[in-house]
């Protein structure tokens, strides 16, 4: 394991399509199209929003792309907004990924896994709590025993993950049709907060370029891998709907707290109730597995930029993998599942601790690409993001419009987590950037 090290090209297409599919395809789909149904005043509303969900995050996956295609990198967005914004903006947003972002999305899909197999295996009050921490621990060991290990799991897990959709999907198609009833009274001006479920059910896609440096394809490949693996993200979760309209009608839809189970138990009964834990423990797994790859390449790529952090930088050629980087997201992602355990509702604690961090600096990422344009016109681009600038210009305004509502319908939480985004920026006076321009 040294320092100088750099990731060599081991990762196939396949894995970073597994990797796209497998962290957006998480626990949301399971619990949102009740939420989206509730605010869409009709199904046609309600199905064009999936549909442009989808959409919308290929464009923003394209801006990405343009990016990674020129500056292969595993620091994706840190090394993204270092060049565009410089250093100590970027060692903001690589704290924020330690502290906040990465881990705080880690313990939340942790907590979703522990509900659900809190329902198969029950371990008593604290039974979540304990196999949230299992599940952090088990991803994160399994990363740090190499990419191997990690890319494998991700290939299986992700395979699981959409063969237990398509297995409700089938199941929503095949239980007789649910009769005609009123539909529930909606607000048009709350079209704007059904765009925030869905989008929230799509997030996850930019963790793919965190791995740019490690394909073996030519760095142009990024965009079709990312915009496939979202275009049959978009399938699913249109078909996803379509099958629960079909089991439960549109009203009882937008009334069920967990459609998925419903829909599973109408056509299984009871039985369809261990079958749907069983999924949504994969799905969240497989997020966390993506999550748990990513964040620790973030991680490392910040300990080679400042030397008192220079230990999160260390490589391991032999397993190609940024040991010491996970094992300190793991420490912290366990502590966020700790505090979550004495905690009324662990989960929105996690969405609330990282929502609003989170969407601040994908606005600036998305801004970014413009910067880029400007300051380095002469940098090869593999690939380009097409109908510039009015893709990009739709992403950061869409992206915006997220920023604000998540200060305005999220909690406490949120406090918490600006709170230890402002820790980093004391910690930014006593450190300081190696000389070495960003590669």
């Amino acid at each position: 394991m040294t320092e100088a090290a750099v990731p060599r090209r081991t990762i196939g297409d396949t894995d970073v399509f597994a990797l796209t599919v497998g962290i957006v395809v998480g626990a949301g789909i399971f619990r949102t199209p009740a939420m989206v149904a509730g605010f869409a005043p009709d199904a046609a509303t309600m199905i064009a929003a999936w549909v442009a969900g989808g959409l919308l995050s290929i464009v923003g996956a394209l801006c990405y792309a343009e990016m990674a295609a020129a500056w292969p990198h595993m620091g994706g967005d840190y090394h993204f907004l270092g060049r565009a914004y410089g250093e100590r903006l970027a060692f903001l947003y690589a704290w924020a990924r330690l502290a906040v972002i990465q881990t705080g999305s880690l313990a939340l899909l942790a907590f979703i896994v522990g509900d659900y197999l809190q329902v198969i295996v029950p371990l008593g009050p604290a039974g979540p709590a304990i196999w949230a921490g299992i599940a952090v621990l088990a991803v994160s060991a399994v990363n740090w025993l190499g990419i191997r290990w990690g890319a494998a799991a991700q290939r299986w897990l992700t395979l699981a993950e959409v063969g237990g959709l398509v297995a409700i999907i089938v199941a929503g198609f095949m239980v007789a049709p649910a009769g005609a009833a009123p539909a529930p009274a909606s607000d048009g001006g709350a079209i704007g907060l059904m765009m925030v479920f869905v989008l929230l059910a799509y997030g996850g896609w930019s963790e793919a370029v965190y791995v740019s440096a490690e394909m073996k394809a030519p760095p142009r490949r990024i965009a079709p891998i990312m915009a496939g693996a979202l275009a049959l993200v978009t399938l699913l979760y249109v078909l996803m709907n379509l099958a629960a309209l079909h089991a439960l009608g549109f009203a009882g839809l937008a009334s069920s707290e967990a459609v998925a189970a419903e829909v599973m138990r109408r056509a299984l009964g009871d039985g369809g109730a261990a079958a749907i834990s069983a999924a949504v423990a994969v799905a969240a797994l497989t997020s966390a597995n993506a999550t748990a790859i990513t964040g620790g390449r973030t991680a490392a790529a910040l300990g080679r930029r400042f030397n008192a952090l220079r230990w999160l930088g260390r490589w391991d050629m032999r397993r190609d993998t940024p040991g010491n980087a996970l094992l300190a997201q793991g420490a912290v992602a366990l502590a966020l599942v700790v505090a979550g355990a004495f905690a009324r509702d662990g989960f929105q604690l996690a969405v609330e601790y990282t929502a609003p961090v989170f969407w601040f600096f994908l606005l600036l990422v998305g801004v970014a690409l413009f910067v880029l344009r400007q300051r380095f016109p002469e940098v090869e681009r593999p690939f380009r993001a097409p109908l510039y600038p009015v893709l990009p210009a739709v992403f950061c305004a869409t992206t915006a419009y997220l920023l604000w509502s998540s200060l305005a319908y999220t909690g406490w939480g949120a406090f918490a987590g600006v709170a230890v985004l402002g820790a980093g920026a004391v910690l930014l006076l006593f450190l300081k950037p190696d000389e070495e321009p960003c590669p």
